[in-house]
Order: C-alpha cells, then structure tokens, then sequence
C-alpha cells in the first residue's frame, strides 16, 4: 500500500517540477517509474517514522506523560 501512495506522491511531485520547468517530462517520467527511487523513498519514510516514535516516547519519559 505505501508503495502506491510513493508512486503517487513521486507523479505529483515529478509533475509540479516539470510545471515550473526545473525537471523535463523525460525525467519525470524516470523519476516516477524508477523502482529504485521508491524503495529509498519506502526506507526513508520507514526510518522518519520509527525515528519520531522513538522522539516522541523519550520525551513522554522525560515530562512523565501518562494516559
């Protein structure tokens, strides 16, 4: 499922570039294709997520947070 909304995102993203003429349609058609680029966008967003999870349980340790 993530690797859907990666495509997605990278489409839109890859569309607004070429829209203000910073990326050419071939690139962008690369850049959104290319399974490569979507397995670091997976890793990247997979470690930002245990990055801010592991962020947000020290800091409800430190202020003593409870539910």
């Amino acid at each position: 499922m993530i690797a859907v909304i990666i495509r997605i995102a990278l489409r839109y993203g890859a569309a607004i570039l070429v829209a203000r003429g910073l990326l050419g349609a071939g690139d962008a058609a690369a850049l959104s294709g290319d399974p490569d680029i979507q397995m670091a966008l997976e890793t990247g967003i997979g470690l930002a997520i245990s990055l801010v999870t592991e962020a947000w349980y020290l800091l409800a340790r430190k202020f003593h947070w409870q539910r």
